[in-house]
């Protein structure tokens, strides 16, 4: 059986792992076998925090929802049942914003539950 030598091959696979642990601090960016390790962790860490920010984001819109509503007299359940009741269709990141940015129309989402 004939050798097979890899050259281009190896140095092609190692340069795209290299090339994805640009920016890395110390050997981590520099050395193949640290590298490697870093960035399948790194592509680890990437996929799980691709679904994560999703409900971190969801917490956060909750969080200023019912801050918001607790100014205005009202907790935050309620107001999401009162909204489902209205038949108000606002979701959290529409409401959170409304209630970041223009305050008076939060307030009169609120009075419209009540």
């Amino acid at each position: 059986m004939a050798r097979v030598k890899r050259g281009n091959v190896a140095r092609k696979r190692r340069n795209k792992i290299l090339k994805l642990a640009r920016g890395f601090r110390g050997s981590n960016g520099r050395l193949f076998r640290t590298a490697n390790q870093r960035v399948m962790k790194a592509l680890c860490n990437a996929y799980r925090d691709r679904r994560r920010r999703k409900r971190d984001f969801r917490r956060l819109w909750i969080s200023r929802i019912n801050a918001a509503a607790r100014i205005n007299g009202v907790n935050y359940s309620r107001l999401v049942g009162g909204l489902k009741k209205a038949d108000i269709r606002l979701n959290r990141k529409m409401l959170a914003q409304i209630a970041l940015v223009d305050p008076n129309s939060f307030k009169e989402v609120v009075n419209s539950i009540k």
